[in-house]
């Protein structure tokens, strides 16, 4: 499986983490802003950074934007930015395009102009406490759309112990572990060999309700 490359437009709170995080995954990264002080700041951290205004299409185009597997348009409070962006990204051709939205309205907007996740920062992190409160397994949710997300899992003994090709989850469940964290190592990408040892962490994406049913059953 080739490394995934993503560009990541708009370097506030919620795009500087979300940099930062793809990073840690073993990601290729574009780091991308208008303010010069933020991407500076994450100069050292991206595979590479860039100012840009990305609602001009001639830059997108001279980024190579369109070659990347993904785009995140994090843009924060300008509305029209974030809009225009996502439009020139989808005329370019991007497949995968999640785009933050600042409310429900500006979230309707998003989705149909073509934006294929829409994020809601502010409202997924109360349901990301919702569920570590209530979950012993689930250490931190993203809600990618209304129906998928990404969850770090702590295995138990369990599967402990077992390949991930024999654990088969993907056939069982629907969902796909992308990474693993063991300590400081993180796999991303990780082979059908590979051993889960307990206290791992999987991040797993999948839907919503397929992720459920494996938490339940991991107990």
């Amino acid at each position: 499986m080739k490394e995934q490359e993503f560009a990541v437009i708009g370097l506030g709170r919620f795009g500087g983490s979300v940099c930062r995080e793809l990073v840690d995954l073993g990601m290729e990264v574009m780091a991308i802003d208008s303010d010069e002080d933020r991407v500076n700041l994450f100069s050292n951290i991206a595979t590479h950074a860039v100012i840009a205004d990305s609602t001009d299409e001639t830059v997108l185009k001279s980024l190579g934007i369109r070659n990347f597997d993904h785009v995140i348009v994090a843009i924060g409070d300008d509305i029209k930015a974030s809009i225009l962006t996502t439009v020139i990204l989808k005329e370019l051709g991007v497949k995968n395009v999640t785009a933050k939205a600042q409310d429900e309205y500006h979230g309707k907007v998003l989705e149909k102009i073509g934006a294929d996740h829409i994020v809601h920062p502010e409202r997924d992190m109360g349901i990301r406490i919702a569920n570590k409160i209530v979950s012993h397994s689930i250490l931190d949710y993203l809600e990618l759309s209304d129906e998928y997300s990404i969850v770090e899992i702590r295995t138990n003994t369990k599967i402990a112990g077992k390949t991930i090709v024999k654990l088969n989850i993907r056939a069982k469940y629907g969902i796909n572990i992308v990474a693993i964290k063991r300590g400081n190592e993180v796999i991303a990408s990780p082979q059908a060999d590979d051993i889960i040892k307990e206290d791992d962490i999987l991040i797993i994406i999948g839907a919503d309700e397929n992720i459920d049913k494996f938490e339940r059953w991991l107990g």
